[in-house]
């Protein structure tokens, strides 16, 4: 919203005149709802910095309008200090309060100026501040999305680790849901994984999916044609009586996959398939008897 030349020469005066005063009030009924977990010295900063932005505004060539092509200074201030408070864990009231409370403080010295403007020029400055608060509760919230992505990715990677369990022959153990976004980081990692071990075995180990439905079975699926591609023969294990009743009931065909009931079966028909020769030798025989 534009505001007149004559509002922003009132309400820029007004803020000039009584700067060291606002600042200092303003800082102070911050630092109640903030309850010490801002310095002192860090929260007067931010309150100057967002007095500057609001200054910006009323005496530079944005004439009061915060989305106007001349509002990016005062953007950028109000963009950062929300994104440094969403990554440092404040709520987003509590960061557009930080804004909000200038009004507030303004509002006491409007108390004791008598002008027929008063009412006029206090509404301009009400609006201006929602404007910069909503900004900033706008800003927060997309950069805490951004943080929960992150974070998201970071789990399903940890999640869904592969592992060697012998020369030529690596292991997935999926544990929990199995969705399209996990899905495709399983696939994504073992496919890797297979690049950077020249393994020719892949066992897919669903004894920690609680349930199996014909999505989940689909993901199995396209992970196990892709680790095909690779050159790779994929084995599926933990195949409970649960989950053997569900594929069935459902009518999933796994084809000409191979299936066991646990990883200890699928290890030991990996290594055989791949030339390895077990033996097993009875507890006499190692005691020599």
């Amino acid at each position: 919203m534009k505001v007149n030349a004559e509002a922003r020469q009132r309400l820029s005066a007004l803020l000039r005149s009584h700067g060291d005063e606002i600042q200092k009030r303003w800082a102070e009924i911050s630092a109640r709802t903030l309850r010490g977990r801002l310095t002192d010295a860090e929260l007067v900063r931010q309150v100057r910095e967002v007095y500057s932005a609001l200054l910006a505004m009323l005496e530079g060539s944005a004439e009061g309008e915060l989305a106007g092509s001349h509002g990016g200074e005062s953007r950028a201030v109000l963009g950062e200090l929300s994104q440094e408070w969403a990554r440092k864990g404040f709520t987003p009231i509590e960061t557009a309060n930080l804004v909000f409370t200038i009004k507030e403080v303004v509002l006491g010295l409007f108390e004791s100026t008598d002008g027929e403007q008063v009412p006029a020029d206090f509404l301009t400055l009400s609006v201006l501040v929602d404007d910069m608060g909503l900004y900033t509760f706008d800003t927060y919230a997309k950069t805490r999305e951004s943080i929960i992505a992150d974070q998201t990715e970071q789990l399903l990677e940890l999640s869904t680790p592969v592992v060697k369990l012998w020369d030529g022959v690596v292991a997935v153990p999926l544990v929990g849901t199995l969705d399209s976004a996990r899905a495709q980081v399983v696939m994504e990692k073992l496919l890797q994984t297979l690049v950077d071990t020249g393994s020719g075995y892949a066992i897919v180990d669903i004894t920690g999916v609680p349930a199996v439905d014909t999505q989940v079975a689909q993901h199995i699926l396209k992970t196990v044609v892709a680790a095909r591609l690779m050159g790779a023969e994929c084995i599926i294990s933990g195949i409970r009586p649960q989950i053997a009743q569900t594929v069935v009931a459902l009518g999933i065909e796994f084809g000409d996959i191979v299936t066991k009931a646990s990883l200890a079966d699928a290890l030991v028909h990996a290594l055989r398939a791949s030339g390895v020769e077990l033996v097993k030798r009875s507890s006499a025989g190692r005691q020599g008897i």
